[in-house]
């Protein structure tokens, strides 16, 4: 029972450290990469804490502080995720009336640059009729399969890569504007475009996949949350208008980088009240996070936000469709940015700008 009871200490202390350095906005994988699997640590938490008080518990001051310890990770990991819940308010509303004019289906995925399923891509996608599809990570192989869109989705801009940072975006609604940009490095490039509804009205359009924390080659999140940083503020000084932000973010709903990115930006997680969305590993049910993101502006209302099937990637396709309505913005204000949010993004661009 010992062998049982100090390995249960042993695995509760290391949740409840990762928990401690979460709240840390250092940039080190090991650091950042607790911001993950908040689902999961709150559940295992839970489970150790359980599995000591029936098992080996006697009562000891320290096993008390060591439970209590638990439950404060419980209830912190619980509290980070629990906006994206049914049980909070939903912070994009219900469009109303019906799909028109005045609406658009966006379908954002990562396609996986070494998977060969391109006749499944192409089949999903078709049943589920984007009028604009964001695909990430595509190469040279990807883009010669992916040809029969240009028959149904004329508009495009494309940046084709071997380095898993390649995307395109396929439009069937009039697209302008289009640039190419690389606002971080030369290895990961990003969308901005104008596409038009079919009433006339222009939309702003960014597609972003920002590099991850990870360990492999070193890679802390400074050049992800740098981008997402640059982008917000970009989006913030332009004039107001209708905007979307897509991408593989390489970074979950509940995190800092993304809450500030929300705050900075103005814009607005339809995710909010309404479920995790899980998209990556599509392979893994058990290490399952939300790193697809689409945001909006509050210029927009909700008609649906789903998670497509299984396409051979390690990632599952996202499909939104939003309506534009004139009285939304007074329905739901946009968020903004409070003075430790605005220091906090400072330093991040300058953190990069020292790599």
């Amino acid at each position: 029972m010992e062998a049982l009871r100090w390995g249960l200490v042993v695995f509760g202390l290391w949740l409840a450290s990762g928990t401690a350095l979460s709240l840390s906005r250092h940039p080190h994988w090991y650091v950042r990469g607790w911001d993950f699997p908040r689902v999961l640590i709150a559940g295992l938490a839970l489970s150790c804490g359980a599995a000591y008080r029936a098992l080996v518990f006697e009562g000891r001051p320290l096993e008390i502080a060591f439970l209590a310890a638990l439950g404060a990770v419980v209830a912190y990991q619980v509290s980070r995720i629990v906006a994206f819940t049914p049980l909070a308010r939903r912070r994009v509303r219900p469009a109303k009336g019906s799909p028109g004019d005045t609406s658009f289906r966006l379908a954002i995925s990562n396609v996986l640059m070494e998977n060969e399923r391109y006749d499944l891509w192409l089949s999903v996608m078709a049943q589920a009729d984007p009028d604009i599809i964001v695909a990430l990570e595509v190469d040279r192989k990807w883009m010669a399969a992916l040809a029969p869109l240009r028959q149904t989705h004329p508009h495009v801009a494309e940046s084709v890569q071997d380095n898993y940072y390649g995307m395109a975006a396929f439009s069937r609604l009039p697209m302008e504007k289009g640039e190419l940009r690389h606002l971080v490095d030369e290895e990961t490039p990003s969308i901005r475009t104008t596409f038009r509804l079919r009433d006339g009205s222009p939309v702003r359009l960014y597609a972003l996949h920002p590099k991850p924390p990870e360990p492999i080659r070193n890679q802390d999140s400074a050049p992800r949350d740098a981008e997402l940083v640059l982008v917000a503020k970009e989006i913030a000084a332009a004039p107001p208008e209708p905007t979307v932000v897509c991408g593989d973010l390489n970074d979950v709903a509940w995190s800092d980088t993304t809450r500030i990115f929300l705050r900075l930006s103005g814009l607005l997680d339809p995710r909010v009240g309404r479920g995790l969305l899980n998209t990556f590993n599509a392979n893994n049910p058990l290490f399952r996070f939300p790193l697809d993101h689409v945001f909006h502006s509050n210029h927009f209302r909700l008609f649906r936000l789903t998670r497509l099937p299984k396409v051979g990637s390690d990632h599952f396709p996202v499909l939104i469709e939003l309506n534009l309505e004139p009285d939304a913005p007074a329905e739901q204000p946009s968020p903004q940015p409070e003075e430790p949010d605005v220091r906090a993004a400072e330093d991040m661009v300058a953190r990069q700008v020292r790599r």
